[in-house]
């Protein structure tokens, strides 16, 4: 089996040191890795919404690496630290992301996430088309 690797270059570096791959295509899909709000520089931002747009953002650029968008997701999950808290925000920042037909999502609440201050975890699964 051939797989391939999607990396923008914005996040080599990163997935170099932490040895990892941001999505791969493994037959009619792309699977992402979980992406947090950092910025490529691993600063992390302390503002929700800041944080909530970059995930999308960075889903996006590895989705572009198969010349795929956003509107190729079918699967999505969401890990929050303090979900309640922030829900109704991130469902606003989410909406504006992504439109009909949106992917099946599932949202859990976590008590915390590897990279410090984060609030938010995604992983996703795209279809190629």
């Amino acid at each position: 089996m051939t797989r391939q690797v999607l990396t923008p270059p914005a996040l080599r570096n990163a997935c170099a040191e932490a040895g990892m791959s941001p999505g791969i295509v493994s037959h009619d899909h792309v699977f992402l890795t979980g992406v947090t709000g950092a910025a490529s520089d691993g600063f992390m931002p302390e503002r929700e919404e800041t944080q909530f747009n970059a995930c999308f953002e960075k889903i996006a650029a590895v989705l572009a690496e198969a010349d795929l968008d956003l509107g190729s997701l079918v699967e999505m999950t969401s890990y929050h630290v303090g979900l309640r808290g922030h829900f109704d925000l991130f469902d606003t920042v989410r909406k504006a992301h992504l439109s009909a037909p949106y992917p099946a999502w599932t949202a859990v609440e976590v008590a915390g996430l590897r990279r410090v201050g984060a609030v938010v975890e995604i992983r996703a699964i795209a279809a190629l088309r």
